[in-house]
């Protein structure tokens, strides 16, 4: 065994700048991130919160520019929960330069993972999720 050799961690499914990978969701995004996040909010909650409520406290928070402070903790739940790393930087530093890429990317790693986020966490799962042991259904 190669002592050199050590396991990669996981990787992100879509880079960040893979925005145009999902055109539904980019524009959604584009228009109306607080959707997006709502969607992704309640995924990462496990369905403790919904969309609905989600949505709405970005939506505020919008109002004073900070949403990014909201969306940059739900990064960092996401990460934990599949143990991704914190590329290209700091999970508020990827919300606060570039909002709508990091929601995109973030929709496309749940989707990855057998999510589909826009149907809710009661009906997220399009196929047998391969989820993380803090992640039950």
């Amino acid at each position: 065994m190669n002592i050199f050799h050590r396991p990669q961690p996981p990787k992100w499914s879509a880079s960040l700048c893979g925005c145009g990978g999902d055109v539904g969701t980019c524009c959604i995004t584009c228009c109306l991130p607080c959707v997006t996040f709502g969607q992704i909010a309640e995924m990462v909650d496990q369905g403790q919160s919904t969309c609905v409520q989600q949505g709405c406290i970005y939506c505020v928070l919008t109002l004073f520019s900070c949403q990014c402070l909201l969306s940059c903790v739900y990064r960092e739940k996401l990460r934990a929960k599949f143990g991704l790393p914190a590329e290209p930087c700091h999970d508020c530093c990827v919300h606060f330069c570039c909002e709508p890429c990091a929601l995109c990317q973030e929709h496309a790693e749940l989707k990855a993972r057998g999510f589909d986020p826009s149907k809710g966490w009661k009906g997220a799962a399009t196929a047998p999720p391969s989820m993380p042991p803090t992640m039950k259904r």
